[in-house]
């Protein structure tokens, strides 16, 4: 039986026929959609996972770097080491689109091509450790924006998963089995309706009969 309340006509058994084709139709491409963005999500995490790891070890490594330079240089002279940096690095921001999400990409640039501008002091009077830490951070730096656009392109197509599952559901479990039952409702109407006139024809036929020829 129909689920609401609907007009047992041949225009509406065709408008809802073709909103059944529409919407079975809507609910593959969904489907599809809804698969393929699961396998490249599933691509990205496995990738966000190495990044993690790599950019964690690789600033672990760091750190413990900048602690011997530190222990190795006084204070006042770390400081001064790193008050006025020679390069300088700008990111630009841009999307790329996958499966109708848009994600971001980030691209370095940097002031000057010598890289050796990002020690912004004097070799000679700082401990090897402070430039084994700065070139090691200056090195995952790309491992780290990477690290953050696969995050966020992460969270976005989660995003999107749910958003396409949820209309899966709703074409799946409430639009099509109604407009299915609204079909199913209007075709017994109208069925029902043909019988009718059916046999008030044949009443009909049988009193121009009777009146006509006296039986």
């Amino acid at each position: 039986m129909a689920t609401k309340q609907v007009n047992p006509t041949r225009m509406e058994l065709t408008r809802l026929k073709k909103k059944l084709a529409t919407a079975t139709k809507g609910h593959k491409l969904l489907k599809d959609k809804r698969d393929e963005l699961m396998r490249q999500f599933l691509d990205m995490v496995k990738l966000n996972k190495q990044l993690r790891e790599k950019v964690e070890k690789a600033i672990n490594e760091a750190n413990k770097n900048f602690v011997l330079a530190s222990a190795s240089m006084n204070d006042e002279a770390l400081s001064l080491s790193m008050l006025a940096p020679k390069q300088e690095v700008t990111l630009e921001v841009s999307s790329t689109n996958i499966m109708s999400v848009e994600v971001p990409k980030y691209k370095i640039n940097y002031r000057t091509a010598d890289t050796n501008d990002m020690f912004c002091y004097g070799l000679a009077f700082t401990s090897c450790d402070l430039d084994t830490a700065v070139s090691s951070l200056s090195d995952v730096l790309p491992d780290m924006l990477r690290l953050a656009e696969v995050e966020k392109s992460c969270q976005l197509m989660a995003d999107e998963i749910e958003k396409t599952r949820r209309r899966v559901n709703a074409l799946e479990h409430v639009l099509i089995p109604e407009t299915r039952a609204n079909i199913r409702y209007i075709s017994m109407k109208l069925d029902e309706n043909e019988r009718s006139t059916q046999t008030r024809l044949m009443k009909v036929k049988d009193m121009m009969l009777k009146e006509a020829h006296g039986y």
